[in-house]
């Protein structure tokens, strides 16, 4: 069996996979076990080195960026593979495209700021900035999705989606970071919105497999 050889676009849109698979994957599993660790000792289950919570939100910071990175990376390629292809094209012209080029910035600077900011109201806007940049993209034609629809079942089974829902899960952690470490209250939502990003994650890994096959790279 000769495998098909892939176009330069078709090697671009491994990009995405590769950042989550290599990076992203990795540091959960890392966030999760220390996410343990600090539960324990809080619950005095256990005695944890001071330094592991620091460490939980670290890792926590890093996931979340390291998502949306690579949910950017996706959106780019979307609106380059429209771009240049001739049946479809880029409506808009240049003006869209920079457009487009602005608001993917601004969705990454807000994420990076959030690792600087202190003050609540910042903390907020920042993290809502960047959500909203993400969901700018994402809802563009050039997306595909199953459905926009969230009372039918394709909706729930889009990739895109659930991506940008895991992208505003992780983004109100990292923001709400302080609060989650000083209110019992918010620490419950914390782990409640984990399991949730944990589910996420495994429908993001069958989502996208599937997707890729669908794709058909070869060409």
């Amino acid at each position: 069996m000769t495998l098909p050889a892939l176009s330069p676009l078709a090697w671009a849109a491994l990009l995405h996979p590769v950042v989550v698979i290599l990076f992203v994957y990795p540091v959960v599993g890392a966030t999760i076990r220390l996410g343990i660790l600090v539960r324990e000792q809080r619950l005095g289950i256990t005695q944890q080195p001071a330094l592991v919570p620091v460490e939980h939100a670290d890792h926590g910071r890093s996931v979340t960026t390291g998502v949306v990175v690579a949910v950017l990376i996706a959106l780019v390629w979307c609106f380059a593979a429209a771009w240049l292809d001739p049946l479809r094209g880029l409506t808009g012209g240049p003006l869209r495209l920079l457009q487009l080029a602005l608001v993917a910035a601004a969705a990454l600077a807000s994420c990076l700021l959030l690792w600087r900011v202190k003050h609540p109201a910042l903390r907020a806007v920042f993290g809502l900035l960047a959500w909203a940049a993400l969901l700018s993209l994402g809802t563009q034609p050039e997306i595909p999705r199953l459905s926009d629809n969230p009372f039918h079942t394709d909706f729930w089974r889009s990739h895109g989606w659930s991506g940008l829902l895991l992208s505003g899960l992780l983004l109100f952690s990292m923001a709400a970071k302080p609060e989650i470490q000083s209110s019992p209250r918010m620490r419950r939502l914390h782990v409640a919105l984990a399991f949730l990003v944990a589910l996420l994650l495994a429908v993001q890994a069958i989502t996208g497999s599937r997707d890729l096959l669908a794709l058909g790279l070869g060409g």
